[in-house]
């Protein structure tokens, strides 16, 4: 039968009146969205089951079928539409006519058609070896015929789908994980696929697969919302086009702004981000639930056999105060209160990065719905737990994007809404401005050991493009947005002013790097003057880089790299006469120097605990201000092992060490001896702090000989197996000869850890060196600490022999 017999044999079906009423339906500017959708799948519906009834005659065991979108009920304007002819098999030849009556009539209208005929065992047998065909029939709608053919073939699609779903949905993940390699992420392309991309309407239908096994399903919240935003914009694009197109280019992207409504092709964009950005979320989610599941069932029968038939408990491992690990989540301890506790989202965040792993859903959501606002100015721990965050490399991004979509974010730092998945037009950027942001922190976390403050590196790749959701120059928005935001977390005014510095010229090195004549001193004096300070060029120097990495391989280059280089050490140069002051001139408190003079008397160590607080900004301290660590002051009269003994002590009671000073103190005249003063702050890992008298006592058999520290640590390590968590960058030793005029700087930048000072104290005490002071620092995850030394006549170290201490201290770290 030929095309034009079968097109005169249903034309009472009504084509022309089918064509002409879709036309109207796409071109009424009333109905659009998920009405107009499921207004031509029923119009649709209703001219097939014409068809159908005309071509069919006495045949019977026949029944047509939409599945995959059409299924859903989701027919954009140019969408295929994916059809069925099932039958039993009684009848071929009937079949075959049947089909042409069908498949003709739509082809003949220019309508794509995606169609198959199979019998029921054909159809679950294919379903079985294509996992394509096996999606689109989990969606199977009945349109004409035999309702019963179709509903058996539904019911045992379902049941083959899960009963095969510990085999068939590794596959699925692995086919969308392939997807989003070849299509790249939604949320960020300035041209994307809305269909295929990682985060379009293919993701959202894989999780309605997922949904269907029963295994597992996604979050729902916003889910359907997000849905129903890409395949609006889809709408859009197909009639703007008039194409069957799914990919969103840049020459299209007006138009169908216009056509959905929406300001500009920005809005549109940001529309598509932040529905992709849900929909990538609850994938992440779900697939995790799905491998848990799935780990489970495969454990499960040898635990039984193991545990004699009873339910296995899930092990819970402590990472942080309130937070804990669980089947390879994070969550929160049983006795957590996030309602009292205000840090807790930033302090449990922070402890899933650094162990890389997922914060599980429950626990975002509980945070979400419980906590109450940090107040302003924010704790020191809340800044620290940010900071250690940020700095904990790749691991963070997905950390973020948690908090991120139950808004914990924006609660944080309200000032991240004008900057989320905002676009940027420019071909070199790869990322979204937020996106961006969290990416040069990840880049800034390598270049920790290259500065002296790590924290400030940190938050000011944060913050350095914050002002992109501003009008104007976003340089100059940014630094006022970066002065408040940094205030409020509880920088000092020096620290704010750098960090200001840091956001309003971030791209001063760069553009003069390669916009200016290096030769001439004018350019060099210009940025001298702009960034005013050794260390804050040094911090300029990181963050450049870390940006223009974090911007896309066109950014930056070893041309850039070295003339921005060759720039730092020219302005290094003029700043060279900022010489650090000398550390040993400050003067001793009076509690101090009595501890110092109890100390010199006794022959023995003695110290002072003393807990520390902030009140809020503008407010007088309340009668119950919260506890931000412990101020611990030890006087030991000099001699060898100071150091190591009371960083090894301290680790042993599991406190952190936040910052630390040592130096010697002058007596007064007539007393005898000479005494090292510690002032460290310290806060307890876990649980409350010690009793000051049991510090004491285990200070005292250190420094005696008969507390074996290294022993007890070692026997802690390797109680608790370290977690696979964040490669951190290696340490770096190095020496600073002009920092000081009486001893040798050594410098110490690297991961923190229990035990770290204590094995830098033991190091330096088997180098013979003696320690004139020390200055140690803890910034989120990371420890910058100088050592001030010199030989055993109270000289500084000749310059062979300070490197050759460095590299040893650095080679000691490294194992």
């Amino acid at each position: 039968m030929t095309g034009t017999d079968v097109q005169k044999e249903t034309e009472d079906s009504g084509p022309g009146g089918y064509a002409a009423a879709r036309l109207r339906l796409l071109t009424e500017e009333a109905r659009s969205g998920p009405p107009r959708r499921a207004a031509l799948a029923e119009l649709t519906d209703d001219w097939l089951s014409g068809l159908f009834t005309a071509g069919a005659g006495e045949l019977r065991g026949a029944s047509l079928v939409a599945v995959g979108g059409y299924g859903r009920g989701e027919l954009s304007p140019r969408s295929d539409l994916d059809l069925l002819l099932l039958h039993d098999g009684g009848d071929p030849k009937a079949v075959a006519a049947l089909a042409d009556r069908l498949w003709y009539p739509v082809w003949d209208l220019g309508l794509a058609l995606d169609h198959s005929v199979r019998t029921p065992a054909e159809a679950r047998r294919t379903a079985g070896e294509d996992l394509k065909v096996q999606l689109g029939l989990l969606d199977a709608r009945h349109i004409a015929g035999d309702l019963g053919l179709t509903a058996s073939l539904r019911t045992a699609v379902l049941a083959d789908w899960r009963n095969q779903a510990p085999k068939r949905l590794p596959e699925l993940q692995e086919l969308c994980a392939e997807r989003a390699e070849r299509q790249g992420e939604l949320q960020y392309l300035l041209e994307p696929d809305l269909k295929e991309a990682r985060g379009g309407l293919r993701d959202a239908t894989a999780l309605r697969a997922v949904a269907a096994s029963w295994l597992a399903d996604a979050p729902r919240e916003g889910l359907a919302d997000a849905r129903r935003r890409l395949l609006d914009v889809r709408d859009a694009l197909h009639l703007a086009t008039g194409r069957a197109t799914d990919r969103l280019a840049l020459q299209e992207q007006d138009q169908v702004a216009a056509e959905l409504g929406l300001l500009d092709a920005d809005t549109l964009l940001r529309q598509v981000y932040e529905a992709a950005r849900v929909v990538s979320y609850a994938s992440d989610v779900t697939w995790r639930e799905v491998g848990r599941v799935l780990r489970s069932r495969a454990v499960r029968p040898r635990l039984r056999a193991m545990l004699g038939g009873g339910k296995p408990t899930a092990e819970r491992s402590p990472l942080a105060e309130g937070v804990v690990e669980q089947d390879g989540e994070v969550v929160l301890a049983r006795a957590a209160r996030p309602e009292r506790d205000p840090v807790l989202p930033l302090r449990a965040a922070a402890a899933a990065a650094q162990a890389g792993l997922p914060l599980s859903l429950h626990a975002v959501r509980r945070l979400a719905a419980t906590v109450r606002p940090l107040p302003t100015p924010w704790p020191a721990e809340a800044r620290e737990q940010l900071v250690t965050l940020l700095g904990s490399g790749r691991p963070t991004v997905e950390v973020w994007e948690a908090l991120e979509a139950e808004g914990l974010i924006t609660l944080l730092l309200p000032d991240w809404e004008r900057v989320r998945c905002r676009p940027q037009r420019n071909a070199v950027h790869l990322w979204t401005v937020d996106r961006h942001l969290i990416e040069t922190a990840v880049r800034a976390s390598e270049f920790t050991r290259r500065v002296g403050r790590p924290d400030l590196l940190l938050v000011a790749a944060l913050l350095h493009d914050i002002g992109k959701g501003w009008p104007g120059d976003h340089s100059v928005a940014g630094e006022i947005i970066a002065r408040d935001v940094a205030a409020r977390i509880g920088f000092d005014r020096h620290d704010v002013a750098v960090l200001a510095t840091l956001v309003r010229h971030h791209l001063l090195l760069v553009e003069t790097a390669t916009r200016r004549d290096l030769e001439d001193p004018a350019t060099v004096r210009a940025v001298a003057d702009v960034v005013g300070s050794p260390g804050t060029l040094e911090l300029l120097h990181a963050l450049t880089e870390a940006d223009a990495l974090a911007t896309g391989p066109a950014a930056w280059s070893s041309w850039r790299g070295s003339l921005v280089t060759e720039l730092v050490e020219r302005v290094a140069a003029v700043l060279a006469g900022d010489a650090p002051a000398d550390p040993q001139d400050a003067t001793p408190t009076a509690e101090q120097e009595r501890l110092a003079l109890e100390a010199a008397a006794t022959g023995s160590p003695v110290l002072a605990l003393r807990a520390q607080t902030e009140p809020p900004a503008g407010q007088e301290p309340s009668g119950d201000p919260e506890p931000l660590g412990v101020e611990l002051l030890i006087a030991v009269p000099d001699q060898p092992g100071v150091l190591p003994a009371v960083a090894g002590v301290l680790a042993m009671h599991r406190l952190t060490v936040r910052t630390a000073e040592l130096r010697s103190l002058t007596l007064p005249d007539g007393v005898d001896g000479s005494v090292l003063l510690l002032d460290w702050r310290v806060a307890a890992e876990y649980g409350s702090l010690p009793q000051a008298a049991r510090l004491r006592a285990d200070l005292v058999r250190a420094l005696d000989g008969s507390l074996d520290i290294a022993g007890r640590l070692a026997e802690r390590d390797a109680a608790y197996p370290r977690r696979r968590g964040v490669v951190a960058p290696p340490p770096r030793v190095s020496v600073h000869p002009a920092a000081s005029r009486l001893a040798t700087v050594i410098e110490v930048r690297s991961q923190d850890a229990p035990g770290l000072l204590f094995r830098i104290g033991r190091a330096l005490e088997d180098a013979s060196v003696r320690m004139r002071s020390a200055h140690v620092s803890t910034l989120g995850a990371n420890a910058v600490d100088a050592f001030y030394v010199t030989g055993a006549r109270g000289a500084p170290l000749p310059g062979d022999e300070a490197e050759s201490v460095a590299r040893k201290l650095e080679e000691t770290l490294r194992g």
